[in-house]
């Protein structure tokens, strides 16, 4: 895979990880079931949605979606207070939007866990996730929250 493609793949993959994230919190979806219907019906595929019909799933880079949806999972309670270290006095999680609280935890795991990906990259891919659900203000939120997990976890 060429890098552009790989790029565009992994952006895809964050996107979906997200998506995944969010799902899990809502329904209480276990790891193994929502691997595998994001696997069978959502990346790569064709859209099932009337108002996007023929449309198709952006190809995500699988085996780095299962890292960042399976890390998130595994190591939530860590990710979760290295966040709240970050929030301004009085605030929480239970406070943050939902996918907000995604974006940021797989932000988060990136930074910790994934090595091979430059911090100021993983921030930048996390900002444009932010940047497809909110607008600019919480674009830049996630900004500063990643910005300061980047710098602490990875000096």
């Amino acid at each position: 895979m060429n890098a552009p493609a790989r790029s565009q793949a992994r952006s895809a993959a964050r996107l979906a990880a997200v998506q995944a994230l969010y799902q899990q919190q809502m329904e209480g979806t276990a790891l193994a079931r929502l691997l595998n219907e994001f696997h069978q019906h959502r990346l790569g595929r064709e859209v099932d949605d009337e108002d996007h019909e023929g449309e198709v799933f952006a190809d995500a880079e699988v085996d780095f979606f299962d890292d960042i949806v399976s890390g998130v999972d595994a190591r939530r309670t860590e990710i979760d207070e290295i966040l709240v270290a970050r929030l301004a006095d009085g605030w929480t999680l239970a406070r943050l939007d939902k996918t907000m609280l995604q974006i940021l935890r797989a932000g988060t795991y990136e930074l910790l866990a994934r090595a091979d990906v430059p911090a100021a990259s993983a921030i930048n891919e996390y900002v444009d996730v932010a940047k497809a659900f909110f607008d600019d203000r919480e674009a830049k939120f996630v900004n500063g929250i990643l910005d300061a997990v980047g710098k602490e976890v990875r000096n």
